[in-house]
């Protein structure tokens, strides 16, 4: 075990952070309106009495902008993940399906699956990570004669009172990030190094957010809306209707 410099994660920080922010402003540069009209419950934008095309158009991209960003931060977070535990115990990025992380911590192979947060997956994809568990021990089996084999599903953020799964280990937050790293408090100092440059970033962000909604703005109020009123009949029609 390798005793983990703060510094040499604030620089990993600063050498990749910028992935993120690109990769979230590339996610509003791609948008289409009607694309994402598509894919929303127009019924709930009735109730939710969003009456101008600048609330509809603003709630619309704050749903889409909020899933989006979870996602692409979940990846940044993982690959920090990784390397905080490829610095410690000489982790790294499994080759084996579904598994993201593979260590040795006192003689026990640790196949680790990175997500988020807590309330990742439904009974289904909760399934199918147990799925890849049992594959990936067949495969340790077979390559190299080893029984000692521990999965963990490790969340970056929230809490897990019964971390004892039976088949797995589900650490989350504190619990995740000592696991991987020997630091009780690292959950906590690598809020520093990720808050750094965040308000230039953001500002840059802010600029792009706020021309799409006026373009998406016009165009919704050119293509659904009467005398600058919705027509939501036509709204609906257009998300819903057979063709």
């Amino acid at each position: 075990m390798k005793q983990l410099d703060l510094n040499d994660v604030t620089a990993y920080v600063e050498q990749n952070i910028h992935t993120f922010h690109e990769r979230r402003a590339q996610s509003l540069a791609g948008l289409k309106l009607e694309k994402i009209l598509k894919r929303k419950n127009p019924y709930l934008f009735k109730a939710k009495n969003l009456i101008t095309p600048e609330r509809l158009v603003t709630s619309l991209l704050d749903a889409h902008l909020s899933s989006q960003e979870e996602t692409i931060f979940g990846s940044f977070l993982e690959g920090l993940a990784i390397y905080i535990c490829g610095t410690v115990y000489a982790g790294r990025k499994s080759a084996v399906e579904g598994i993201d992380l593979e260590f040795v911590r006192d003689g026990q192979l640790y196949l680790v699956a990175i997500k988020s947060g807590p309330n990742w997956g439904n009974s289904s994809q909760i399934g199918r990570m147990k799925d890849n568990f049992r594959r990936a021990r067949k495969i340790y089996r077979t390559d190299n004669q080893r029984t000692d084999v521990i999965f963990v599903n490790g969340c970056c953020y929230g809490r897990e009172n019964q971390p004892d799964k039976i088949e797995y280990f589900k650490y989350c937050g504190q619990r995740f990030w000592e696991f991987i790293s020997g630091d009780p408090d690292l959950y906590t100092k690598i809020v520093i190094p990720l808050g750094k440059r965040a308000k230039e970033r953001n500002d840059e962000f802010n600029e792009a957010y706020a021309s799409i909604i006026i373009k998406f703005a016009a165009e919704f109020t050119d293509k659904f809306c009467t005398d600058n009123v919705i027509d939501w009949a036509k709204l609906v029609r257009f998300n819903s209707a057979a063709k």
